[in-house]
């Protein structure tokens, strides 16, 4: 357990690599995909193609996502029994990663891009992230179409990573999200940053948050259902400066909300 009778100096902010180390200590176990293929239509009309092996995954897409067949590395969480989260921290392209939440029962899915600028932007978080809404091809899809969500806003929850990572997370608005850190190397720092949360299914929440501070963002599946548990994976710049792909996960606290009475946020 991490000594919270001696906090770091509020100046010693930590690097990225520095704060996700064990970071997935109590996430949910993967899951093998060998053997499977699926194919996505996104809402602009492009295709994502993905064929798995054991730990690659041999993929494609055309439109906004264009990207010519490459071969990477993924991991994949059942979430739930039909809901599946799977990562592709891109080797064959710089600094990239691709997400992808699917559901084998409404055949839905979110597809999430993030990607590392070549260069920081004043007031501007270095790492942007792009959102798509897709059907997969296991059937007819059925139920709500994941979309943007307001339903996070004003809720208080703490996320317990591993024995040393827990964080306290305050949603705002449909922009931005505040966090503090209760235990870890980054005991004592917070933020506020800019978040994107959108509704995939009943009680599942897509939560991505991209900082200004340092160059890191992150795509999370919040479970709030019964398992109160969510699963997430890391994309940014650790301390040498190089691009670094980590996993998170872990167990969900809600500590209360509120509602606004008249004027609400944006």
């Amino acid at each position: 357990m991490t000594d919270t009778t001696t906090d770091p100096a509020l100046d010693e902010w930590r690097s990225y690599d520095e704060f996700a180390a064990g970071i997935d200590t109590f996430r949910l176990p993967n899951v093998s995909l060998d053997g499977s293929s699926i194919r996505l239509t996104l809402d602009d009309g492009g295709t994502l193609a993905l064929d798995f092996g054991t730990d690659t995954v041999r993929w494609s897409a055309d439109g906004t996502l264009s990207a010519t067949e490459s071969i990477d590395p993924y991991d994949a969480v059942a979430v739930r029994e039909n809901v599946v989260f799977v990562n592709l921290p891109l080797s064959s392209r710089e600094r990239e990663s691709l997400t992808i939440v699917y559901s084998t029962t409404t055949h839905r899915a979110v597809v999430t891009h993030s990607q590392i600028g070549e260069e920081e932007v004043e007031a501007a978080p270095r790492v942007s992230q792009s959102f798509w809404s897709a059907v997969t091809d296991g059937g007819t899809p059925s139920g709500e179409v994941p979309g943007p969500s307001r339903d996070l806003i004003g809720k208080r929850n703490i996320y317990r990573y591993s024995p040393e990572h827990l964080y306290e997370h305050v949603y705002v608005s449909s922009q931005r999200y505040a966090w503090q850190c209760l235990e870890g190397v980054q005991r004592g720092h917070g933020d506020m940053d800019l978040s994107t949360v959108w509704k995939f299914d009943d009680g599942l929440y897509l939560f991505c948050f991209r900082e200004f501070r340092i160059a890191v963002a992150s795509v999370w599946l919040h479970d709030l259902g019964y398992q109160l548990m969510t699963t997430g994976v890391f994309l940014g710049l650790n301390g040498a400066g190089e691009s670094e792909h980590s996993r998170g996960g872990g167990h969900i606290y809600p500590l209360g909300s509120v509602a606004y009475p008249d004027a609400q946020p944006v």
